[in-house]
């Protein structure tokens, strides 16, 4: 296809009449929108509501466990000099 043959393709698309566009278009693409940003603020929500969550329970943990702290000893170290 030459250049003259797709300027004359393009010129015929263009010339033809559009296709009808239904007319609650613009507010069903509004609705959707909304509920997007619904669902998007839910989510979001949900999961600082779990991250907070998961902020307590392991400060409740290190300060019941104290993780930083050195464990006892099993054995008894050995007796000399008696």
């Amino acid at each position: 296809m030459n250049r003259t043959e797709r300027e004359a393709a393009a010129r015929q698309i263009m010339e033809q009449t559009p296709a009808p566009v239904p007319p609650d278009l613009c507010a069903e693409a509004v609705r959707r929108g909304e509920r997007l940003l619904r669902r998007r603020l839910l989510v979001r929500r949900v999961m600082w509501l779990l991250a907070c969550a998961a902020a307590v329970a392991f400060s409740v943990w290190a300060a019941r466990v104290h993780p930083w702290t050195v464990p006892p000893s099993q054995t008894t170290p050995p007796i000399t000099g008696w």
